[in-house]
């Protein structure tokens, strides 16, 4: 239907035609004149009915709805569940069939609620929903003091509302899918997506930004005016921030801007940047630039410390690339890299190496070398397959890298002296009997002599007991059915080589191969209802590729050692068995005794092992010219697997285990049971006696040797003793004779040795701490900060100390908490093989923590040496916490590897490259 203006259609009909128009109009078409009547017949019926449409009236009338001006006002109860509306498109109930109405565009649910009221203007078409006011449309949550939508224009308006004492309250929170802004006010247009956003707060990962003004073009592009970008956890008042006028935000991707300043305290500094750029991926890491820091030395110069790069290569595994270059020429490089997938493995790779240069060519203490560290972790989940698994534990290089390395300062690392590695495959094989294979490599390596033992690679095969006379019931019990026996396969690739043949061909000339195959047989029975008795025998066959030969050389004048290659081959046995029991005994004093009782349990056995001569692999060799003095050998000697024993060994030996438990009233009243404390947690005797010792080279008693253990102060010290007890005399030259030490006048035992150890571990919370310190373990040091906290120089972005569970708050000064933590640990060791009667060693180190205001902490690890009357090693730390800023300081004031350095940096990682990094160099 066509829809003419009334007030243009009548001035149409009612104008009359002028005489010039008559002549261009009708004149061409004076020669159908039918026509042209017919047709203006037809057109005049159909302009009579359009027009007769406007001034004629209907017989029937339409029906309206009566319309006031004064809007609707519905009270919400906020109490009750049917507290949230509905509102669907509101369409006009006047339908005029000439007239398309308009699709509104809330073409979906508006549910909203308010805690004083909600009015709707129908006239209008606005809603006003006010006090604690919420609103839910599609994916857009948005919570506000007040609330207006306008759902003709499909637009929102949120802000604040005032309280009763006249301030700004219940800020707007507006929520599209994952992004969040917390504004002064906000315009949404449900259509466009745009909006207009006064004093927005936003947090993007890391990020938290403030701006005066954000237009949000649509759901991933953001203009902001008046902007800062902080990781302070207060946005209104944060300690430092990034201040610029122009932003483009993209959330979840990146921000551009364009002049930036750095404010810290609300002092603009003189750090600017004309534009910045800061990543913002919801991925765990993104590729960037390691930034440098600048350092000097007295012995190597100027120097960009840690330039390099990270890569994040994907979900699974990353490498960081890292540098130093001092001016005097010395360079370090080092690659890292972590690796995971979930239920699959996990690890990691460390590639160090340093070129040190000393001092300036032409000076005297001039020098150069090159050390370098390899690490690798690698564990695997048992879930990816129970019956296989790998893993690897590597740490190896130079013997002198964490002596000399300038990148790593840890005590405890450098006192270690050996370095060791292990990687491991094994399958389990599900067969009856099941069967096991393991591949092992090993390397061992003594950092003083730089001597390194290697395994490559060492087999471990075997297949599971197998009992023979086990009946159908598969009951094993008796000394016949318990008999069992198994097969165990052993085969290395062992080799000694040192620092200098490293990774070179000559490292495998001296290699040893060997293979040695056992078979246990064993049984276990009770005897006489008390004894716990057991019997093994074991029959093994050694098999080499290399024997030697020994012969006189009367040219040299001198025995040699000639080395014959090819297969060869010695078969060994053995029989031992035990005997054992446990005795119990309780010695009780009375339940009105503060100790009720007291139980000492006893665990002594008996053993005995045979293991007879195998002279048969022993030849002779003359050790002199005459060849008339020989000696004995045999070819298997410095084998991979030792060699076959000449003499027989026939031994008994004794043990007891005691611990003493004691039963005490508790101090709580209110209890009625006793506690249980532990007086010894072990207490052992154990020596031997050898009844084919010779009484010249070999003696028939074996030393006494205690040992013993106990727990004290509700377990937080450990008390470790030993002592050795000699029943054997000396001459005067200090040499062990065969003569009793009480036949020669002297007391039943002579103690040659003794030692005690003590650990103490307490804190101010009254628990045990438990202290890491990985690095420090897996290059050779401890576990806890006796030596210090291991220093590593690439990164000292991490606290020194652990991290609090919560934050610290005075209310008073006097009242604050001060939580502090302390680990002591104390040795003693008596020497009195030669009768000196000396303490060798007696020391004491002690490792204190503290929290010495709740924004600053303190630590010291140091010690004394009573024997050598000195400090030993020792170490300040300290650290202030500035909120997002973190500021250390650790200092190592004595001895051959004292140095200082100093660090303050934004704790954030994604801002990690702003610090100050500053170190001396170290006395190496």
């Amino acid at each position: 239907m066509i829809i003419f203006d009334k007030k243009l259609y009548v001035s149409l009909t009612c104008q009359k035609t002028s005489h010039n128009f008559t002549k261009i109009a009708f004149k061409p078409l004076h020669t159908n004149l039918f026509n042209i009547v017919l047709i203006s017949f037809f057109l005049t019926l159909g302009c009579g009915k359009l027009y007769s449409q406007d001034i004629t009236t209907k017989k029937s009338s339409i029906q309206t709805v009566k319309q006031t001006d004064k809007p609707e006002i519905i009270p919400i109860d906020t109490t009750k569940t049917d507290s949230v509306k509905t509102v669907k498109a509101v369409i006009d109930s006047v339908k005029v069939d000439s007239i398309k109405p308009k699709k509104t565009f809330l073409d979906g649910k508006v549910k909203y609620r308010a805690k004083d009221y909600a009015k709707i203007d129908q006239k209008k078409k606005l809603i006003t929903l006010y006090n604690e006011a919420e609103l839910y449309y599609k994916d857009v949550e948005l919570k506000s003091g007040i609330i207006v939508l306008n759902y003709e224009n499909d637009e929102v308006y949120a802000g604040r509302i005032k309280d009763s004492a006249g301030v700004l309250t219940q800020y707007p929170n507006f929520k599209q899918g994952s992004s969040e802004v917390q504004p002064d006010s906000i315009r949404f247009n449900f259509k466009t997506k745009k909006a207009l956003i006064f004093n927005s707060r936003t947090e993007q990962g890391e990020f938290k930004i403030k701006a005066a003004i954000t237009k949000k073009e649509n759901d991933s592009v953001y203009f902001l005016k008046g902007a800062r970008f902080t990781t302070a956890k207060d946005i209104d008042d944060p300690e430092y921030y990034f201040q610029t006028n122009k932003v483009k935000f993209v959330p979840g991707k990146k921000v551009v801007t364009g002049v930036t300043n750095m404010v810290i305290a609300d002092v603009p500094t003189p750090l600017a940047l004309p534009f910045a750029f800061f990543p913002m991926s919801k991925e765990e890491s993104v590729s960037g630039i390691i930034i440098p820091s600048y350092n000097d030395s007295n012995t190597r110069g100027f120097s960009l410390q840690n330039m390099g790069y990270y890569f994040a290569l994907s979900e699974n595994y990353d490498l960081t690339v890292l540098g130093d270059y001092y001016t005097n020429g010395s360079y370090a490089m080092r690659f890292e890299s972590s690796y995971a997938k979930r239920y699959k493995y996990r690890g990691n790779v460390n590639f160090r190496f340093e070129n040190l240069i000393n001092s300036e060519r032409g000076y005297p203490d001039y020098s150069k070398q090159n050390i370098y560290n390899i690490q690798w972790s690698h564990s695997r989940d048992t879930k990816s397959n129970p019956n296989s698994n790998f893993s690897a534990s590597v740490n190896m290089g130079s013997s002198k890298y964490f002596k000399q390395s300038i990148n790593q300062a840890n005590i405890g690392s450098n006192l270690n002296n050996t370095l060791s590695s292990s990687i491991s495959y094994s399958k389990t094989f599900n067969t009856i009997p099941q069967a096991r294979i393991a591949l092992t490599a090993t390397h061992s390596q003594n950092t003083q002599t730089e001597e390194i033992n290697m395994t490559l690679p060492s087999l471990q095969a075997s297949i599971d007991r197998v009992y023979p006379f086990v009946g159908k019931d598969g009951v094993k019990k008796g000394l016949i059915k318990n008999i069992n026996l198994q097969y165990n396969l052993s085969g290395k690739n062992s080799f000694v080589t040192n620092d200098s043949l490293f990774f070179k061909p000559q490292m495998f000339d001296d290699a040893k191969i060997g293979m040695q195959h056992s078979i246990p047989i064993s049984t276990n029975f009770k005897l006489f209802k008390y004894f716990s008795a057991s019997a093994s025998t074991n029959y093994q066959e050694t098999w080499v590729t290399k024997t030697i030969e020994k012969s006189y050389n009367i040219d040299q004048n001198k025995v040699i050692d000639n080395t014959v290659n090819g297969f060869d081959a010695f078969r060994t046995y053995n029989f031992s068995s035990s005997l054992g029991t446990t005795i119990y005994g309780t010695f009780k004093f009375g339940e009105d005794k503060k100790i009720q009782a007291i139980r000492h349990v006893m665990r002594p056995s008996v053993s005995y092992s045979y293991t007879p001569s195998f002279e048969k692999y022993y030849d002779t060799y003359a050790i002199d010219a005459s060849g008339t003095t020989m000696k004995d050998y045999t070819r298997f000697e410095n084998g991979i697997y030792g060699a076959p024993g000449k003499s027989n060994s026939n031994i008994v030996g004794f043990d007891l285990s005691n611990t003493f438990e004691a039963k005490v009233r508790d101090s709580d009243s209110t209890k009625t049971e006793p506690k249980k404390m532990m007086l010894l947690n072990n207490l052992n005797f154990s020596t031997s006696y050898n009844f084919d010792a010779d009484g010249e080279t070999t003696f028939a008693w074996e030393p006494v040797r205690v040992s013993g253990g106990t727990q004290l102060f509700d377990n937080k010290m450990n008390v470790n003793f030993a002592a050795t007890l000699n029943p054997y005399a000396i001459d005067n030259s200090g040499q062990q004779i065969n003569v009793f030490n009480i036949d020669n006048g002297g007391s039943l035992f002579r103690m040659t040795s003794a030692n005690m150890t003590l650990n103490y571990s307490f804190s101010s919370k009254g628990d045990d701490k438990e202290k890491e310190n990985t690095q420090s373990e897996r290059n050779g040091g401890r576990s806890d900060d006796l030596f210090g906290t291991n220093t590593d120089l690439n990164d000292t972005r991490n606290s020194q100390f652990d991290e609090d569970d919560g934050e610290n708050v005075i209310s008073e000064f006097f009242k604050a908490k001060l939580p502090w933590d302390m680990t002591m640990a104390y040795s003693l060791t008596y020497t009195n093989a030669n009768r000196e009667r000396k303490i060798s060693g007696n020391s004491l180190m002690i490792s204190a923590n503290m929290d010495i205001t709740p924004k600053w902490k303190g630590g010291v690890s140091t010690g004394y040496d009573f024997v050598q009357k000195g400090v030993t090693f020792t170490q300040l730390r300290f650290e202030r916490d500035l909120l997002s800023w973190r500021m250390a300081f650790n200092w190592t004031p004595l001895g051959e590897y004292s140095n200082w350095n100093f660090f303050i940096g934004i704790k954030s990682g994604i801002l990690s490259d702003i610090k100050w990094n500053k170190r001396s160099a170290t006395n190496r």
